[in-house]
């Protein structure tokens, strides 16, 4: 071990447990870096009932998922806390994060903390996210192929997603919940495919197997699911703390390569917006992970140059340590 390592705690300190940040520990750990993974809490799919579009795991529960990503760390060093991090400060190399009561030092930081979902305030809505009502028709469309669905959402947003979900059942309506905000040709591509578009605002929903819509005007109508794309905001208040550059929508601005605009700070899947997909977030935590390797890489070749490049009275002589 050199001795720009010995100087921390970790070489790197990876936050969030979700599929970047598991996928992240396990690149970084196969490296043989020292880690430390802080799972604060159940990933933003804890509420789907399976994960789907997963290469060799397609239909497995998220909390499944999960044990079996943290299953995959034990051959190496990466020690795994069930813990947010509190809080980060950069120091004059590396890093401080603050673990419950006490602070550890890090060379490198990578952040997978994920986004949360902003769900529209309509009663009834929150109790049936991940049951009846859905994020994703890529993760939640097959198992509603040729039902009766709807989407909730207005202007582009509606219209792309209920084109989308369209791809699924040809029974598929377009609930705006108040003025649809669409242009002329976007109501024209949905007539093109047979989705309606009902503009009445939504009272509550209800049901358990299914949903049922309540509207404004005392219509209901009887639905098997719901998709919607809500807004969304960080998890975490890390990358706002650190400096991280976030864009127009709060996602943290990261290069081809997962680094952020943070010297030794790294961000990978949700909160980058990378593609939601359980396997795009995944990739996304290698390629951050073996970005950040790589430059621990070319630092310990600088160290060594450093020593070897000492001047004559400063090398150690033959058979010193």
């Amino acid at each position: 071990m050199t001795a720009e390592q010995t100087s921390f705690d970790y070489d790197a300190v990876v936050v969030g447990a979700g599929p970047a940040g598991l996928n992240a520990a396990v690149v970084l750990g196969g490296a043989r870096r020292r880690v430390l993974l802080l799972d604060g809490g159940p990933p933003r799919n804890t509420y789907a009932q399976n994960a789907h579009g997963v290469f060799t795991r397609d239909c497995t529960p998220p909390a499944e998922l999960k044990q079996a990503g943290l299953a995959d760390l034990e051959p190496y060093d990466v020690t795994v806390l069930e813990t947010p991090a509190r809080e980060a400060r950069p120091l004059e190399e590396g890093f401080a994060v603050r673990v419950e009561q006490r602070w550890v030092t890090t060379r490198r930081l990578l952040l997978a903390t994920g986004v949360r979902d902003v769900l529209p305030r309509i009663p009834g809505l929150r109790e049936r996210w991940g049951q009846t009502i859905h994020h994703c028709p890529y993760c939640d469309g097959w198992p509603n192929r040729e039902a009766h669905l709807a989407v909730l959402g207005s202007h582009q947003e509606g219209h792309h997603l209920a084109l989308s979900v369209r791809a699924w059942s040809d029974r598929v309506i377009l609930l705006t919940d108040g003025p649809d905000e669409l242009t002329s040709e976007q109501r024209l591509d949905l007539q093109r495919v047979g989705i309606p578009v009902l503009t009445v605002p939504v009272r509550r929903l209800t049901g358990r197997e299914a949903v049922r819509v309540h509207f404004h005007n005392g219509d209901v109508l009887d639905l098997d699911a719901i998709f919607l794309n809500p807004t969304q905001a960080q998890t975490s208040t890390l990358p706002a703390g650190l400096g991280c550059e976030l864009n127009e929508k709060s996602r943290v601005v990261v290069n081809e390569n997962g680094m952020t605009s943070v010297r030794g700070v790294w961000a990978a899947g949700d909160m980058t917006g990378a593609p939601q997909y359980v396997m795009s977030a995944a990739s996304s935590g290698m390629i951050a992970a073996i970005s950040l390797n790589t430059t621990l890489i070319h630092e310990s070749v600088r160290a060594r140059g450093a020593a070897f490049h000492k001047s004559p009275d400063e090398a150690p002589r033959v058979g010193e340590a």
